[in-house]
């Protein structure tokens, strides 16, 4: 759903468990994925990650803005971007307008520290995807967007893209090949090995570095109850 300029959005503080919950397996599970990528990047800093899925419906965003409360939480200067220019949801989350972001950055010639906004959470800020465009793809692979995202990294310590699952559309792949890596979302039981093997194939065509994959709502059968959580495994892509 589009918000014109002005108009507030619903808050869903439920999806931010980092912050409402920092104690629950889900959130130290976001805390082993920052871990695990800043050992990723011992040689080559990942300051410019974009978060993506095979298909829709496998909590991406969910996962974009936990993963950038923990790391902002750890002292780290973040910034989320609503790639998503057909289904934004990050404003949502957040609570906030969606009149002004990233398209708004793009057209008028600003950088995304022009538009980003803070959040509750200390040393995180979002900038939402703005008003919609009639060419999303064209517009996240430009060279525009390349430039803004090289400015961010100068401002903030990591910038953190969500995008559209890379089966349906092309933007996932186009920001893939901007950012220094990319982190899979897999909800379990719900998508087949082949799909996600298409979706690894996609971003390493256009030599995206995935740095592992989000293994999301998880059923663990453990000392006699059933719970949820995430899962992260580093394992070059391979869905397993």
């Amino acid at each position: 759903m589009r918000l014109g300029p002005g108009r507030p959005a619903r808050n869903h503080p439920a999806s931010l468990v980092a912050e409402t919950d920092p104690r629950s397996a889900a959130s130290e599970a976001y805390r082993t994925l920052r871990t695990n990528i800043q050992f990723a990047g011992l040689d080559q800093p990942c300051r410019c990650i974009v978060v993506t899925s095979a298909t829709a419906g496998e909590g991406k965003t969910t996962s974009v803005a936990n993963f950038g409360v923990v790391s902002a939480q750890a002292g780290a200067r973040v910034c989320l971007v609503d790639s998503d220019l057909r289904r934004p949801s990050l404003h949502r989350i957040f609570g906030v307008d969606n009149g002004r972001g990233l398209t708004s950055a793009l057209i008028e010639g600003v950088s995304l520290a022009d538009v980003a906004r803070p959040t509750r959470v200390a040393g995180l800020s979002l900038v939402t995807s703005g008003p919609l465009p009639p060419n999303p793809a064209e517009l996240v692979g430009s060279k525009r967007m390349r430039e803004l995202l090289e400015g961010a990294i100068s401002a903030f310590d990591l910038v953190v893209c969500d995008s559209p699952p890379v089966i349906a559309v092309a933007d996932g792949v186009a920001l893939a090949a901007q950012c220094d890596g990319v982190i899979l979302i897999v909800r379990a039981g719900t998508v087949s090995h082949d799909v996600i093997r298409r979706a690894t194939e996609q971003i390493q065509a256009v030599k995206g570095k995935i740095l592992g994959v989000l293994l999301n709502d998880v059923n663990l059968d453990r000392d006699g109850y059933h719970y949820r959580y995430y899962r992260y495994y580093q394992n070059g892509g391979e869905a397993t």
